[in-house]
């Protein structure tokens, strides 16, 4: 199996989990790593935060060795902070940092960083070369095809990315304003892939090994990234990592999906940094609702799932879900 290097390590050329705010939070990581994810990252971290000691965003730069290899996303638009929280981090050992050039929310786009940096590409350079300068590791960037239609800048951005020191960058198919709608723009991750010389990760529409295969094939990219794919799916790793190695893959039983979803929601009780069960327990909600989603009377009980009070609950729902889907297929 072909791979890239980063870092200490070769990562296979299967897929990697994206980085993704309130949903990759540790327990999701290492779900989709037990599932084949090859490579993991963390969630947004402020660079500013670190810088003021933050005990939350310290909290989200802990790595579990099951996590490795494993990257710390920084997120911030002042070089001088930046450099001081690639510092910083580095007591935490991550195998290489990255920097959220990508980000399209309004609350992080305000502070100047995230995709407001494809606005202020000389500023992106300046803060991607304070932070390869401060690390002892690869440094890598995220970022998108463009701000709007209008001003599609990946290849111009990327190169500037690469001229500051990145060992690597990921592009989002997407521009800021089109957010996490519209299709992907698969051609810009071509284009991208074909200006620079260090390696490119593709991400955005891929849900399955056949669309993993076609990034792979229409875009040359050294990596996939996968994100939203993921939802109430960390089978998508398993399934591509089988079938990139020739392996047979047989998709999950509704059985197994109800499982894999209990053992989701104990993770997350498990990593919940302290909280009581019944307050962590939310965090859950939303993740047992994709596990049921594109099913037969998902919206209801989709409604239930946000209304989740405690794990046995949870199993009870998993039971009835199943019971559903068992009556409604002997319906048919």
């Amino acid at each position: 199996m072909e791979t890239i290097r980063l870092g200490n390590y070769s990562i296979p050329q299967t897929a990697a989990l994206a980085p993704m705010a309130g949903v990759a939070d540790r327990a999701y990581r290492i779900l989709c790593k037990e599932h084949g994810a090859a490579a993991l990252v963390s969630e947004m971290i402020s660079a500013k935060g670190l810088c003021y000691g933050d005990r939350k965003t310290a909290q989200l730069c802990t790595i579990l060795p099951e996590e490795r290899p494993m990257g710390l996303q920084l997120f911030g638009s002042e070089p001088d902070f930046m450099a001081k929280a690639v510092t910083i981090v580095k007591q935490f050992e991550p195998d290489w940092i990255d920097i959220n050039m990508g980000c399209p929310v309004p609350k992080v786009v305000g502070t100047g960083a995230g995709s407001a940096l494809m606005k202020n590409i000389d500023l992106a350079e300046k803060v991607t070369e304070a932070a390869v300068k401060a690390s002892n590791i690869p440094v890598t960037v995220k970022f998108r095809t463009g701000w709007d239609s209008d001003s599609i800048n990946a290849v111009e951005f990327a190169k500037a990315i690469e001229n500051a020191g990145a060992s690597a960058i990921a592009v989002h198919g997407r521009t800021k304003m089109q957010m996490y709608s519209g299709k992907a723009d698969w051609n810009i991750i071509k284009q991208v892939k074909q200006a620079v010389s260090i390696p490119v990760i593709g991400n955005g529409d891929v849900i399955s090994f056949d669309s993993c295969k076609k990034m792979y094939d229409k875009t040359g990219c050294d990596l996939v990234m996968i994100g939203r794919g993921s939802y109430g799916n960390p089978f998508v790793f398993c399934e591509i990592d089988s079938m990139i190695k020739g392996l047979t893959y047989t998709p999950p039983t509704l059985e197994e999906r109800m499982e894999t979803m209990l053992y989701h929601i104990r993770l997350i009780l498990k990593y919940s940094f302290g909280k009581p069960p019944e307050i962590a327990i939310r965090d859950a909600r939303k993740h047992a609702a994709w596990y049921m989603s594109g099913c037969y009377g998902a919206a209801s009980f989709r409604a239930r799932c946000y209304q989740l009070s405690s794990y046995e609950e949870a199993e009870v729902m998993a039971n009835d879900f199943i019971k559903l889907q068992n009556e409604y297929s002997d319906l048919k």
